[in-house]
């Protein structure tokens, strides 16, 4: 993906766009023309009052109109380029986090959160600023230097030949002090990236932080990090500080060189007093846009790292939600694996040629020792990877030709690993479907045994549990993600230790209730509990490919 592609998804409507541009090239328009009132000015006061062609005042009135048409122009392209601006960051974020949704597990689970997170927070914003502060501005910025180039020529063509002869030496410097900009860019999206994982990390890990006493390790750790950060971006604005500066000197001593040029020719007559102050304020005109370049070129160097990053994550191949095959409206239940082989990349194989068939209905428990594939099949299942050779089948059907979305719904996961909302309880069970009444709601909570906690909690169903609910323990973390999982009513229920964090009188509760909760589905249960696997009408041994 180029970079036109990454323009591309962000800029505003061509109306607007033009609209932005019509608004800064009437604004140069605007400055060209104030050098020649000048000159208009200069001539009125040096001439006789009978030769005069316009008074000093109605000049002056002149150029007063041009300063406000200059203002409201000035107000416009602002407010134009904010707004647009602001609306192009918003729009760069909503693409971003479209794209996140339909990226595979292994994408987040490769990456620290971290550098997701700031594709959010700096570099989505720093593609919109470059957008709309820098690109929308050339065409003006260099317009304004051409044609102050064609009026300096017009006046005094030495001049002109001498501001040709120094333009690409200016160039050259901005290429040399430009080029460094752009490595010390990326190291420090790299270092905050880092930085803001590990304060993420660091806060989820808050409780166990604090139980391992390690507090002064942890602020030592960053504060190294920090410093770190510290000096790529001291570096990063001593070079950035650099250019403008230089560019500036660099202009400014040729506009002085030009302007001693020309002050010659007006000592040997060949150039009028009128003449000079449209050629220097033409001069002025011409150096300003330089600086602008300069300003440019450095933000440019700096926002490509930012692009990069961007690019990677569009290039980034998305889970196929929608195959065209068919739709699993309702299921059976009967899961058939045919010789599947799978392996995580780098690591031996987890599965060769295995095959395990589930009839509907059953309840079947899957044992064995961590790293045997128990939670491995439940994700090939649900398409979460996809297997290297072999098919999985629901009710007959191959699941790689079935919408994800089909598929998805069909199938009930309750993980060891309880992720929830920092929202209420029932937002949390009704996750999964929006729309459920207050009745539902009740009801699936009751079925998973979290109904009598609920309504002994401060405000029941409307209780806020703070992040993945830290104000619960964990085992009504568990009920309400089992309560979630039930609202769905999916054909097929995975428990993926779904009773771990029960304590034992609540374990023996969920055996009593779970007659009738596996009823009517296919259930497969990832357990090593004795009195779980109880439930099971088959327990399958898995063991870890040799």
């Amino acid at each position: 993906m180029r970079y036109s592609q990454l323009i591309k998804f962000i800029t505003p409507h061509q109306r607007t766009l033009a609209l932005i541009v019509v608004v800064l090239l009437a604004g140069t328009a605007v400055s060209l023309a104030n050098p020649l009132v000048a000159g208009l000015l200069t001539e009125s006061l040096l001439a006789d009052a009978a030769d005069r062609k316009a008074g000093a005042g109605l000049i002056l009135l002149a150029w007063l109109a041009l300063m406000i048409v200059r203002a409201v122009l000035s107000f416009a392209g602002s407010y134009l380029v904010g707004n647009t601006g602001v609306r192009m960051s918003a729009r760069l974020r909503s693409r971003v986090y479209e794209h996140l949704q339909i990226l595979p597990l292994s994408f987040f689970q490769d990456r620290k959160q971290g550098e997701t997170l700031s594709l959010f927070s700096s570099d989505a914003e720093s593609i919109s600023q470059f957008v709309t502060s820098v690109l929308v501005r050339l065409l003006p910025q260099f317009l304004t230097l051409l044609l102050a180039f064609i009026f300096i020529a017009w006046l005094d063509s030495v001049v002109a030949v001498l501001a040709a002869v120094m333009l690409p030496a200016y160039f050259i410097m901005l290429k040399l002090l430009g080029r460094q900009i752009r490595p010390l860019s990326a190291a420090w999206i790299r270092q905050r990236s880092n930085l803001i994982a590990f304060v993420n990390e660091n806060l989820g890990l808050m409780p166990v932080l604090k139980a391992f006493t390690r507090e002064e390790i942890e602020a030592e750790r960053f504060s190294t990090q920090n410093r770190e950060l510290l000096n790529i971006s001291s570096r990063q604005v001593w070079l950035s500080s650099l250019l403008s500066p230089a560019a500036a000197l660099f202009g400014g001593a040729g506009a002085l060189l030009m302007l001693w040029v020309a002050i010659g020719h007006l000592e040997n007559g060949s150039l009028q007093p009128p003449q000079l102050v449209m050629l220097l304020l033409y001069i002025l005109l011409m150096t300003r846009p330089l600086s602008s370049l300069a300003d440019a070129y450095g933000q440019a160097m700096r926002t490509r790292g930012a692009a990069d990053r961007l690019l990677g994550l569009f290039a980034e191949r998305p889970e196929p939600l929608d195959t065209g095959g068919d739709e699993l409206d309702s299921v059976r239940g009967k899961v058939e694996f045919r010789n599947i082989t799978f392996s995580y990349p780098g690591r031996p194989a987890v599965f060769t040629d295995f095959s395990l068939t589930i009839e509907a209905g059953e309840t079947i428990a899957l044992t064995g020792p961590n790293g045997a594939g128990k939670s491995t099949l439940v994700h090939l299942l649900m398409r979460f990877t996809e297997p290297s050779s072999g098919a999985i089948l629901i009710d007959g059907t191959d699941v790689s030709g079935v919408a994800l979305e089909g598929l998805r719904r069909q199938i009930g996961l309750v993980s060891q690993q309880t992720l929830l909302l920092n929202g209420t309880v029932a937002e949390n069970i009704g996750y999964g479907e929006p729309s459920a009444s207050q009745s539902d709601l009740e009801k699936a909570a009751h079925a998973a045994l979290a109904h009598t906690f609920i309504e002994r909690l401060p405000d029941g169903y409307q209780t806020v549990i703070g992040d993945h609910g830290i104000r619960l323990s964990g085992g009504q973390r568990q009920r309400l993600s089992l309560a979630r999982t039930l609202l769905k009513n999916p054909g097929i229920l995975v428990l993926d230790e779904a009773t771990s964090m029960f304590d034992p009188a609540g374990e023996d509760d969920f055996l009593q209730a779970s007659r009738g909760l596996l009823q009517q589905r296919t259930v497969i249960l990832i357990s090593h509990r004795a009195t779980i696997l109880e439930l099971a009408d088959r327990v399958i041994q898995l063991a870890p490919e040799a």
